[in-house]
């Protein structure tokens, strides 16, 4: 059995976790040497990519400016979050805001460090990449629509920077990021509307509050829309490999996205929403594997 003092050091890791959303971090990563593999360096060896020391460097600091990112997101959205997700922001609380704000400090000055030894061109990168979340959380996010687009732009900042380091300037990886940068665009405005009771709250100039609802899911919509089209380039004009089924399957759940937007009216709906963005997102990282399945098992076995 755990002592009471254990118990609560547990919580705390699990509260601390939560804060900096693990989870999500974990994907990153992935993601990152996923396609650093089968996408930016497909002719490299695996062993090679795996073990290269500047790449392991980046995605580190990548890593830990994300999490650093989502603890000073936490520190300004902490009364927000009391209204709007309740239950998480108790298991946040665990750890002060003091402990927060140090471990949010010690984590940049790592991420920097790590960057120092690949080249000033990358310290130079996360101390900016740094800084633009900071501001992002301090003043951008409560501006509309330019808080949904650097925050969107915020998220893909990981993978390029591995693009520019590999310096693979392929036309179809430019559409895979466009196809990408769309969802998290739209996810994030769908976060907007499922906000709002904390947002009108905290006074946050969000589209929906001042816009409402409506033109708030009429910009979604369009976005939506404009994603079918690099899905569909990436189908048909791109060789993909077994990613077709993907981005097929991704037409789909975008045409069945866009039935329930206009449908929805609610918080419950917009989290269902919200996760079906999120799902896509998430089964793109797993689906680099399709690319090129021979590539994949050859340099695997």
């Amino acid at each position: 059995m755990l002592s009471r003092k254990n118990k609560l050091l547990l919580f705390k890791l699990l509260s601390l976790f939560s804060v900096v959303r693990g989870y999500n971090i974990l994907v990153i990563t992935l993601a990152q040497y996923l396609a650093s593999i089968y996408i930016l360096a497909p002719n490299s060896r695996l062993r090679d990519v795996v073990l290269d020391l500047n790449l392991f460097l980046i995605v580190t600091a990548s890593a830990l400016t994300i999490a650093s990112g989502y603890i000073i997101n936490n520190f300004y959205d902490a009364e927000k979050d009391l209204i709007n997700k309740p239950t998480k922001s108790m298991l946040d609380r665990l750890v002060s805001q003091r402990f927060k704000l140090t471990t949010y400090f010690i984590l940049n000055f790592v991420a920097v460090f790590a960057a120092s030894y690949i080249s000033f061109k990358a310290v130079l990168f996360f101390s900016a990449y740094i800084f633009g979340i900071w501001i992002y959380s301090h003043k951008l996010k409560r501006i509309p629509f330019i808080g949904n687009l650097v925050s969107s732009t915020l998220a893909i900042a990981p993978f390029f920077v591995v693009f520019v380091y590999y310096g693979n300037f392929q036309t179809v990886i430019f559409v895979h990021a466009i196809f990408l940068f769309l969802l998290i665009l739209a996810r994030e405005m769908i976060k907007d509307l499922e906000s709002m009771p904390g947002d009108m709250a905290q006074n946050y100039r969000t589209i929906p509050i001042i816009y409402g609802p409506k033109v708030s899911k009429l910009i979604i919509g369009l976005l939506i829309v404009l994603t079918l089209i690099p899905a569909l380039l990436l189908i048909k004009t791109f060789d993909v490999g077994y990613m077709y089924l993907y981005f097929s399957a991704s037409i789909l759940l975008l045409v069945i996205f866009l039935f329930l937007l206009w449908k929805a009216d609610g918080k419950k709906h917009y989290v269902w929403l919200h996760n079906i963005l999120k799902f896509i997102i998430v089964v793109g990282v797993f689906s680099i594997l399709l690319i090129n399945v021979d590539v994949v098992l050859n340099r695997i076995l």
